[in-house]
């Protein structure tokens, strides 16, 4: 004999509901009593008191190993890379000659990259350095801060300064530069105390074909030690990494040209395969004429 159980009402469901949530005759709140609550709550603000403690612990004593200054762990940077400006998609350098948009945007990103090496600015806040030597500021005990940069003045890039250039860094006539920097790396000596420069090439045959011939400023590409070492951002306020221009004279027109420049130093590997960024860089260029 199956026995129905009998159903509650509306009514019945919510008074037990009420009764639940506030009993008057045991004075429980929700099943417990207000000593009850009291433990709980009491071991609630331990327990998650005692682990916000232990993380600021935790990190209070991680930050005591970490520098303001120096990245702690810097092996993914062992080989400084190289870069160009005008920085553009794809590392693409093209330029149609008629049309003034075309490479108008080249030119405003190029005034506004090579602005923090006019000549008037690199006197008033770098020194004048002894070239063919490391720039050392080392601390001797005490916090050597901030570090002074030596000048690399915007006129040393001779054709390719933009000043007063009414080819415009040479886009309106077809002749580009392009400017090439090595990526900063901290503590880096780079040269190993040798002379080092950067070479440029097209990549594969037809490449240097087309390529035709380019000049270099510094002469011959030269980057000298005396932008070395670099301390860091903070240490380092106002270091302007050398560049080196190349302005290419006569680029076969309407013909894409790969080209590839490296730094030539004795401590930065060029051939590693599994970046082709580490000591290198390789963009296209195509010069539009009509």
């Amino acid at each position: 004999m199956v026995i129905q159980k009998e159903k509650k009402s509306c009514g019945q469901v919510v008074e037990e509901w009420k009764e639940f949530v506030w009993n008057p005759r045991t004075h429980q709140f929700m099943g417990r009593t207000g000593t009850s609550w009291a433990f709980i709550l009491l071991f609630y603000l331990v327990f998650y008191g005692f682990l916000t403690a232990l993380f600021t612990l935790t990190m209070w004593v991680m930050l005591q190993t970490v520098s303001d200054h120096t990245p702690k762990y810097q092996d993914r940077l062992a080989t400084p890379g190289l870069m160009i400006r005008p920085k553009t998609e794809n590392l693409d350098v093209i330029v149609n000659v008629s049309d003034t948009e075309s490479w108008d945007q080249h030119v405003q990103k190029l005034n506004k990259f090579l602005e923090p090496y006019n000549d008037s600015i690199q006197a008033q806040k770098n020194d004048v350095c002894r070239p063919g030597r490391y720039y050392e500021q080392p601390d001797n005990g005490v916090l050597n801060y901030p570090k002074r940069a030596c000048q690399f003045n915007r006129t040393q890039l001779g054709n390719c300064s933009g000043i007063g250039d009414p080819t415009h860094y040479g886009y309106s006539t077809g002749q580009p530069c392009v400017f090439i920097k090595m990526n900063r790396v901290i503590n880096f000596y780079a040269g190993a105390n040798q002379s080092m420069n950067v070479t440029c090439v097209g990549k594969r045959d037809e490449d240097a074909e087309n390529l035709g011939s380019f000049v270099m400023f510094p002469a011959n590409g030269n980057i000298d030690l005396m932008y070395f070492p670099y301390y860091g951002k903070k240490f380092h306020v106002n270091y302007t990494q050398p560049l080196v221009a190349v302005k290419f004279l006569n680029v076969t027109p309407n013909v894409e040209v790969n080209v590839e420049c490296r730094i030539n130093a004795a401590n930065i590997a060029t051939d590693d395969e599994r970046d082709k960024f580490a000591g290198r860089v390789a963009f296209k260029l195509r010069i539009n004429k009509t």
